[in-house]
């Protein structure tokens, strides 16, 4: 089972304020731990929506808007995805995770679909082609 940990964005991070050494120092140990485990496929921060985009669909038409984004609480500024044997297991880790905010705040811990989830389809079956959607 794969679990992505949200990390939730705030007006500093959405400022391109860096967190503190401490901070790095705790999310490293946090991440070689869960690499130790075995657990650990992907982790990285997100630059600020300033330097991204959002493409808006209507029908057919397809429309680009530029950051910033103003609802912080809606933006993710960074991940971690982990491949667990259950979601107790998921939850031990996210437990463990290291405040990212620094004061209150909220990380949000989400299961991804394997391609096992959805029934027998051809077009389920092109993704397994691309060796994508399924645990490694």
């Amino acid at each position: 089972m794969r679990f992505m940990i949200l990390v939730k964005a705030t007006k500093d991070s959405e400022a391109g304020v860096m967190p503190p050494e401490s901070l790095f120092a705790e999310m490293a140990t946090y991440h070689e731990e869960l690499a130790k485990a075995g657990v650990l496929l992907d982790a990285s921060g997100l630059q600020p929506s300033s330097k991204g985009f959002r493409i808006r669909y209507s029908g057919g038409k397809r429309t680009v808007t530029d950051g910033p984004f103003t609802e912080t609480k809606e933006l993710v500024a960074g991940y971690t995805l982990i491949q667990v044997k259950s979601r107790e297991e998921a939850l031990e880790w996210a437990r463990r995770f290291p405040n990212p905010h620094l004061q209150d705040g909220d990380i949000e811990v989400r299961q991804l679909y394997e391609l096992e989830d959805f029934g027998p389809s051809e077009a389920i079956d092109r993704f397994r082609e691309l060796g994508v959607g399924t645990e490694k």
